[in-house]
């Protein structure tokens, strides 16, 4: 029951959030998101024995996230249309910065541990946070930044919850054969085929049906109709992806997802830690409900820049300011 109560409360903060929330306020929120996950990464690694530095890690993904707010914000109060790519171009290059900084940053703070030989593993594990949870859901406010993209990212989290959905029911009735036994033993082979088909079944009605979803929005005043927008244009004339890209798609993103999950088991198994965290009723902690999304948000930067954008990146969708 806390498990249903609480994805009933979350789903539709994030779902108001991805939509309507100006972009700097989007950013903010998913800095706060991955400072929560950042503290309970942190806690598993003290768990066998690491003392991570904390704080400069914290810095770090402030620092990355607080240069997606700049843009935000500048470009709106000060930049014409044209000159947003110049700005655009800055972040990405202040972006590159802060992880080829942080690890020499990170060694130079680790000289003063006593002993030595902790030097090398608080702060590797200290630096992994950046580009685990850091890198991770920067693109989400990343891909954000693209009239249209809002839906997408929403089909994006839906394949995932659905995958996840079907892995655990599945799993727990028909569940017999073990998938990873010495890292998850309550992960099976019937449920890691359920989320695939989950997965795929669910992005393939997503695609299929997103004029529809996308008129349902904007009755909602969540988007902007591309018809309101252009009455010469029909929301029946939007392209639809085609099969083999839906399919490679949810099928990428899946795989991504489920390798998550079992990434964020393996630290929790090794550290002898069943949660991350108690921060969600019946959830556990941050990191045990965004593991899956972390390893899938960077597929779908990818999808979305190669070949996606295309059926998503319409003005029919209020641009965030």
């Amino acid at each position: 029951m806390k498990r249903v109560l609480t994805a009933v409360i979350l789903i539709p903060v994030v779902v108001l959030a991805l939509f309507l929330a100006p972009l700097w306020l989007f950013t903010l929120l998913v800095l706060g998101v991955a400072l929560l996950a950042a503290r309970e990464y942190f806690d598993i690694a003290a768990a066998t024995g690491v003392r991570p530095f904390r704080i400069l890690s914290y810095l770090f993904l402030v620092a990355a996230f607080g240069v997606l707010i700049f843009v935000s914000v500048y470009r709106d109060t000060h930049l014409q249309a044209k000159d947003f790519g110049l700005l655009m171009g800055f972040g990405l290059f202040v972006l590159f910065l802060i992880p080829l900084s942080a690890p020499f940053t990170l060694m130079v703070a680790a000289m003063r541990r006593d002993p030595l030989s902790q030097m090398l593993p608080d702060a590797a594990v200290s630096f992994m946070a950046y580009p685990y949870i850091g890198t991770t859901l920067v693109c989400l406010p990343l891909l954000r930044i693209f009239p249209g993209s809002a839906m997408y990212i929403l089909f994006l989290m839906l394949i995932v919850w659905a995958g996840d959905i079907a892995a655990l029911y599945v799993g727990r009735a028909l569940g017999k054969h073990k998938l990873a036994p010495r890292v998850s033993p309550g992960k099976t082979w019937e449920g890691s085929i359920a989320s695939m088909v989950g997965a795929i079944g669910t992005g393939l009605l997503l695609f299929h049906f997103s004029n529809p979803i996308q008129n349902g929005l904007s009755r909602a005043h969540l988007v902007t109709s591309l018809s309101v927008l252009f009455p010469s244009l029909s929301d029946s004339n939007l392209p639809l992806a085609p099969f083999w890209a839906v399919l490679a798609f949810a099928i990428c993103i899946n795989i991504a997802a489920q390798l998550g999950d079992l990434v964020e088991s393996a630290l929790k198994r090794g550290a002898g830690l069943k949660d991350s965290g108690a921060l969600l009723p019946g959830h556990g902690g941050v990191l045990d409900r965004i593991d899956a999304l972390l390893f899938a948000l960077p597929v779908g930067l990818i999808f979305y820049a190669v070949d996606l954008n295309r059926y998503f990146d319409f003005p029919r969708l209020t641009i965030p300011k």
